[in-house]
């Protein structure tokens, strides 16, 4: 601490000496740290949208006709509906007929889902559930499948091209990240003089030797694919520089949420890894939800017009950002069982909740997310339009009656759209949000040299003002950059997903994500009514920070490629490729009872 003290003294006392140097500086990494942020983000960005994710294949189902489909998820939808996942042209088949669903204990049951033409296994009708294993024929309206293991040639098959498809190496993205970090630092120093705490390159210091140990730490167990802790160790580089830039004395608590967030997305990442397990705590989850929120509610404080903010000694913290994980947790795994029809009606119920609850303490902002939250986990369930149009309708309609009881919140959006009209007054902030974005130009000013910081809510709800003043519009738009393309990974990679939980908690953090970003990034320009939202992992904030790592969480669950999601995938992988081994006979009739029972004793 004294030689970093030290240090710090004599490079205050060095550029005070000579300023020139320090202009010099901070002229040249002005043009540097686009190219670095390039860089950083390039083979991340690349990897995580050009490669292929191959279907993993758990089983397959054979036709009358001889045709195999395969069986790609754990939960499967049988029906002659296109959207089914196991598309059956057949007349005498429902629209969605049965669901085929794989346990964590790796045996499968068959539900009916209310269909028409009925179903049955080995001849026997099914009411609701029955067990099945491989060799069973599956019977849907008189149509027989036969319920087949994948075949060792086609399992090899299938793991030469997942090993293909293994992530691209990233430490090179690391070791730019970690030039970007001392480069900052610098700049920060050098802009803040003999003002400068030894904070600024402690919280760096911290920040650097936390990402290589977690990539250390991680390679060590043999995983690989770090592309979106990349992106988030890049982001959260930023917010430190941000918060130097507006408050040095949160530096310290910054760091301290980034390496609780980093904390507690390996937890939830490896908590994720036993559906068993996330099914037995999704009513917890959604008591936490609505228990967050409603504490804030009776012991919260009031700031900028919203009770979402709890002080306990000194230290305050925002509940509802803890919520957004709960909820998501809550939702996807409630309605994880398409034909349980009343887990919709029990999230509807959740989702009327919290969104009253955040409506009580005026967080609107917070209370919009969650309801396209709600939206994008429903539709991915149902794929109802009429009933999320009339849920859409009663939203709007409620929107309505609370805007009658409560005027005021009306006058908040009153300068949308007018913010230079009312330049002194309601549109302050967006205004001074704009010059200094439009000051910053394309390399912006340097970190540390804006002034924009001055304006209350700067570092948080009007961040991207600050990007662009301080780090210039080419760094800031490569962050809102950042976030889609997670956005896109998600969308991707939920094609191949293992399961409907992974798929839905995913696409609905990816959406939350987006559309908090757009939120923040367009209400302060005034494209958006400004609703005091925050930008995920830029933005000062301990909450928000814990809040955008554990969403990331949710992303990472779902990425199928070998050995990239805590090596998740790779006992069931082995499991399957012993199965298929045991099960392959040379020659004789593959379908032979006898052969099955004795592999079954072996």
């Amino acid at each position: 601490m004294e030689f970093l003290q030290t240090l710090l003294d004599s490079l205050t006392g060095l550029l005070a000496a000579y300023p020139l140097a320090g202009e010099w500086y901070m002229a040249f990494v002005r043009f540097l740290f686009p190219a670095l942020a390039v860089l950083i983000l390039y083979r991340a960005v690349r990897s995580l949208l050009r490669i292929p994710h191959t279907p993993e294949n758990w089983g397959q189902l054979s036709l009358p006709n001889g045709t195999s489909l395969p069986l790609t998820h754990w939960e499967n939808i049988l029906g002659r509906s296109k959207t089914a996942d196991i598309y059956l042209n057949y007349p005498s088949i429902s629209r969605q007929h049965a669901a085929l669903c794989r346990g964590e204990d790796e045996n499968w049951t068959l539900y009916d889902l209310g269909s028409k033409g009925g179903t049955a296994v080995n001849g026997e009708q099914v009411e609701t559930s029955a067990p099945v294993k491989l060799g069973d024929t599956i019977t849907l309206g008189g149509v027989p499948l036969i319920f087949l293991p994948q075949t060792v040639a086609e399992r090899e098959e299938q793991e030469a091209k997942r090993r293909a498809e293994r992530p691209a190496a990233i430490w090179p993205s690391f070791l730019w990240l970690t030039v970007f970090q001392v480069l900052a630092c610098l700049q920060l120093i050098v802009a803040a003089g003999t003002e400068a705490t030894i904070a600024i390159p402690l919280a760096f210091l911290g920040l650097t030797v936390l990402m290589w140990l977690y990539y250390a730490a991680l390679r060590a167990t043999r995983c690989v694919g770090f592309e979106m802790e990349t992106i988030a160790f890049f982001l959260s580089t930023l917010s430190l520089s941000i918060t130097a830039s507006s408050a040095q004395g949160s530096l310290f608590k910054q760091f301290l949420a980034i390496l609780l967030g980093l904390g507690l997305f390996l937890v939830l990442g490896l908590f994720l890894r036993d559906l068993s397990r996330v099914q037995k705590n999704r009513w917890l989850m959604a008591a936490a939800a609505i228990g967050l929120l409603g504490i804030t509610l009776l012991i919260g404080n009031s700031k900028y017009g919203a009770v979402n903010w709890i002080s306990i000694g000194g230290m305050s913290f925002q509940p509802s950002e803890i919520a957004k994980i709960c909820y998501i947790f809550a939702g996807a795994a409630t309605l994880e069982r398409l034909f349980h029809k009343r887990n919709l009606t029990l999230f509807i119920v959740l989702t009327g909740l919290c969104i009253g609850l955040l409506g009580l303490m005026s967080d609107f902002g917070t209370a919009a997310i969650f309801f396209v939250t709600f939206l994008v986990i429903a539709y991915m369930r149902s794929g109802d339009f009429a009933t999320l149009s009339l849920i859409c309708g009663g939203a709007v309609f409620g929107a309505g009656i609370i805007l009658k009881f409560k005027p005021y919140i009306l006058s908040r959006f009153a300068s949308w759209g007018h913010a230079w009209e009312a330049a002194s007054t309601t549109g302050y902030q967006q205004t001074r949000t704009m010059s200094a974005a439009a000051s910053g130009g394309l390399l912006g000013m340097g970190a540390g040299n804006g002034w924009l910081h001055n304006v209350a809510a700067a570092d948080t709800d009007l961040v991207f003002g600050m990007l662009c003043e301080e780090w210039g519009l080419l760094i800031a738009v490569l962050a809102v950059g950042s976030i889609i393309t997670l956005a896109f990974f998600a969308a991707r990679a939920c094609r191949v997903g293992r399961s409907s939980f992974y798929t839905i908690a995913a696409c609905a953090a990816a959406s939350l994500l987006v559309f908090q970003t757009c939120l923040n990034v367009f209400g302060s320009v005034d494209l958006l009514p400004l609703t005091g939202v925050t930008f995920p992992f830029v933005s000062n904030g301990g909450s928000a920070m814990m809040s955008a790592w554990g969403l990331l969480a949710y992303l990472k669950a779902t990425d199928t490629r070998e050995n990239a999601s805590f090596a998740i995938a790779r006992r069931h992988q082995r499991q399957l490729t012993q199965a298929a081994r045991r099960r392959a006979e040379p020659v004789g009739d593959p379908f032979d009872m006898e052969k099955e029972e004795r592999h079954e004793e072996n």
